[in-house]
């Protein structure tokens, strides 16, 4: 066979093939491209043009050629194609062709390092990076690379393969690739050092996390190629956004809305103040920052005028804002979209990027760009970017090359998950200090990420003078808008007198909204305050009810607010952080003071609160502790409890200045310690270690490298198990679509009968669903199973749905029929 007859792909459209060679070559090039991001462009290179090498043997192309109809069953070299899908290795041969080709070269064992990291990106392509030591203490990498000749086919891919591919990889796979990579590694570690005492957490971490972008770089390279084979135009949709984009066109456009803003008031005129100091500093450095505003102080707006005029200042790529909840997503999203984008512009300027999206925005360029956040302006969860920086398979870690040379904007910094505090900073300090990022942590409630208690394990590297927003203690002063009374008494507040209370400021204000820790508590206070007034401007807020009823609640709510009509809501946590909604009263249970804060951003938030005689008033936040709460499983609400508690009774003078928050976040970390590395139990991995340790020195390994001696450390990595373990969020709930508004249809096309199944309008059905469903913890699907109350769509897909006789149109799912109006009970 030519070497040309060798495919890699076959477009479905046409029938056209893509060659071996032009894919490795095309893929070789685009890697390059990211790499070069990192000064490793001939690392990227090398990696794509030997991802697929394993293509050139005869198994792989009599597959391929069964598959496409190249090879009829009559012909000698067919096979039974589907049998053998993902059975045939064509990973192992370019990972075993860098190994055995670098582990040689340089000194100290430097060839071997640089081979290690290389191929173990070459051998995971499919599968998401593989362990160098696995959970049994066994080499797995070493395993890899001494994979049988029959297996791997290593020297018949290099008796077929194109000579200029052989020649291109002689020529720049080889000491000089050695010296590329190994001076950028001794940028990340002390490898002088490390002969003698090892090498360290952070530098361990560091080196594991460049494997990691590599990889990304691959991983998306190779999806691109592929996906732009199959479809052209999609790569020249790729290039006009890329060439196309002009930043002080976006700059041009934010100023002109910002100055037909009139301020109408102090909130007005100190929001601006800060908008024009997060300007000011846009030339400065990179590096890490925060914005530390006060409720209410615009800095979604001042952020976005940070970060474009930072980018066109240092000619970075792309601004990426990492958000907790989706529901801040669409309102910020829509936000930025609306002063940003314009009718006729030749792309989109924003994207946003979660399970939520709407199918009508689902173009196949959203598609493509929402695979890989290749768009100016991106929005996305801080589940998104966690999973791209440490879950494991393929789909999230394309994404991670994207965040070099990029802004990373962080809102509501403070609700990084605990467990992912060591691994967070960690990645974060390696895309500031080599990647050309810059960070801004964004939050009222700002936590001390750079004074943790174990520095050695990381923290962030924030330089004194990197506050964004000026003098943060004077904007707290002049914003306020609210008076904190502490109602915390023994014995707490019963079910009753904390209706009471609500419904005493409902009527004596006009607007009050009560934040509970759990949903058990939002359906008791609920159902005592509808027995006693109008339910007509009463309102329930929770996770059990699908986003969709949520968002509309929320407009409701919000009409009224702004109307001056009537508003009475109860609602868990969800509403807190970064939710538009202003009140003239808010009680919040006890819990975090950060949680406080949050809640206390939803009072009086424009400062427009006036008297019976037109005076300016602040609004009141009344902090009450229930008298039962089952927080015992919430352990990040039931400390924070226990350390606000703390802070208020030391009597600090302001529960919101920063001065109290920064006492706060010196308690809450001090007693979370243990958990901030990802601790791992012996029942998941064998033994007591953490997903931190893991992905660094792996010191709860036994296993050591013979022969090693005065060489360079090989890495102990267990990237794979590392990605099995690690949950951005640790919740193991289902999601259960609901029969609410336009769900009902869904459910019953999602029901259809199988002759009238087709898949791609089934998945599109099923991503439109997210809108319309409900995540429930196990033990809650258990009981609706035994009511009856859950139905499959399809027998055997594992994709449920709520009979509609079990979801209230004021609180969601329900495990009793909603004639009886049951709640699914506690969080």
């Amino acid at each position: 066979m030519k070497a040309s007859e060798y495919i890699a792909h076959k477009r479905q459209a046409d029938g056209a093939n893509q060659s071996v060679l032009a894919h490795l070559e095309e893929v070789g090039e685009l890697a390059e491209e990211f790499a070069s991001k990192v000064g490793l462009g001939n690392a990227g290179r090398v990696i794509g043009l030997l991802h697929d090498f394993g293509k050139y043997s005869t198994d792989f192309q009599r597959y391929i050629k069964s598959a496409t109809g190249d090879y009829d069953r009559d012909d000698a070299d067919y096979v039974n194609a589907g049998s053998l899908k993902g059975k045939i290795d064509h990973s192992s041969a370019g990972a075993q062709w860098i190994w055995h080709k670098l582990r040689i070269v340089g000194q100290a064992g430097q060839g071997e390092l640089c081979g290690q990291i290389l191929s173990l990106c070459i051998a995971s392509h499919h599968s998401g990076l593989i362990d160098c030591i696995d959970k049994e203490d066994e080499p797995a990498f070493q395993r890899r690379m001494n994979k049988a000749e029959e297996k791997t086919h290593l020297s018949e891919c290099q008796a077929n393969a194109d000579q200029e591919l052989l020649e291109l990889l002689e020529g720049i796979g080889g000491a000089d690739l050695v010296k590329e990579l190994f001076e950028e590694l001794q940028k990340l570690a002390d490898f002088q050092k490390s002969v003698r005492d090892g090498l360290t957490v952070i530098e361990s971490f560091r080196i594991g996390f460049l494997t990691r972008f590599l990889f990304s770089c691959l991983i998306d390279a190779d999806r691109l190629n592929s996906a732009e084979f199959e479809l052209p135009e999609r790569r020249t949709e790729r290039i006009a956004r890329s060439s196309d984009k002009s930043w002080l066109v976006a700059i041009g456009r934010l100023e002109e809305w910002l100055e037909s803003r009139p301020a109408e008031n102090y909130v007005d005129e100190l929001r601006r103040e800060i908008s024009e100091n997060c300007q000011s500093r846009s030339g400065d450095r990179q590096g890490i920052y925060t914005l530390t505003v006060p409720t209410g102080g615009g800095k979604t707006y001042a952020s976005l005028r940070y970060a474009m005029n930072h980018a066109q200042a240092h000619n970075l790529d792309r601004i990426i804002y990492v958000i907790p909840y989706t529901s801040i997503i669409e309102q910020n999203a829509d936000a930025i979209r609306n002063v940003i984008e314009r009718d006729g512009d030749e792309f989109p300027w924003v994207l946003e990027q979660h399970s939520n999206l709407e199918p009508e925005r689902q173009t196949w360029q959203s598609k493509l760009v929402s695979e890989n956040w290749d768009a100016p302006i991106v929005l996305t969860t801080t589940v998104q970017l966690l999973e791209a920086m440490f879950a494991g398979g393929t789909r999230g870690v394309r994404r991670l090359h994207q965040l070099a040379n990029a802004v990373l904007v962080f809102d509501e910094i403070q609700t990084l998950p605990v467990s992912c505090v060591h691994l967070f900073c960690n990645a974060i300090n390696f895309l500031v200090d080599y990647c050309g990022t810059t960070a801004v942590l964004c939050t009222a409630t700002q936590p001390l990420l750079n004074q943790l208690g174990s520095p050695d394990k990381g923290q962030l590297d924030i330089p004194q003078g990197n506050e964004l927003a000026g003098p943060v203690a004077k904007h707290f002063i002049a914003l306020r808008r609210v008076e904190i009374r502490d109602m915390c008494k023994a014995g707490g507040w019963s079910v009753s007198e904390v209706s009471d209370l609500f419904l005493e400021q409902y009527r004596s204000v006009g607007s009050c909204l009560l934040i509970v820790n759990t949903k058990a508590w939002a359906k008791s206070v609920y159902e005592e305050c509808k027995e006693q007034i109008c339910t007509e401007g009463l309102f329930h807020l929770s996770t059990s009810q699908c986003a969709a009823h949520r968002k509309e609640l929320l407009s409701t709510i919000r009409f009224r607010l702004d109307s001056g009509l009537p508003v009475m809501c109860v609602s868990t946590q969800l509403i807190e952080a970064g939710v538009d909604v202003d009140f003239a009263c808010v009680i919040r249970f006890v819990a975090g003071l950060d949680s406080i804060a949050q809640a206390a951003g939803r009072c009086n938030r424009n400062g427009r609160l006036r008297d019976a005689d037109g005076n300016l008033v602040k609004g009141l936040v009344y902090v009450v502790n229930p008298d039962h709460e089952a927080t015992g499983m919430l352990k990040d609400i039931q400390v924070g409890k226990e350390v606000a508690e703390r802070v208020l009774s030391e009597a600090h003078d302001d529960f919101l200045a920063p001065s109290a928050m920064e006492r706060y976040f010196q308690y809450y970390f001090f007693s979370r310690a243990d958990d901030m590395s990802y601790p791992l139990k012996p029942s998941q991995v064998g033994r007591t270690t953490s997903i931190l340790n893991m992905l660094s020195t792996n010191q709860a390994s036994n296993y050591e490298y013979s022969g090693r001696g005065q060489k360079v450390p090989l890495m102990k990595h267990s990237f794979k198990e590392a990605a099995k373990q690690f949950k951005a969020i640790d919740a193991p709930t289902e999601g259960v679509v609901v029969p609410y508004g336009r769900g009902v249809e869904l459910i019953n096309e999602l029901c259809a009968s199988p002759k009238e199944f087709d898949p791609g309008t089934y998945y599109q059905k099923l991503r439109e669903a997210q809108q319309y469903s409900v995540n429930l913890f196990p033990n809650v699907v258990d009981k609706l199973k035994e009511v009856g109350a859950l139905q499959e769509v399809q027998d055997g897909y594992g994709v449920y749905y709520l009979r509609e006789e079990h979801y209230s149109a004021t609180l969601g799912v329900s495990i009793s029929e909603v004639a009886g109006q049951s709640f699914l009970g506690v969080w």
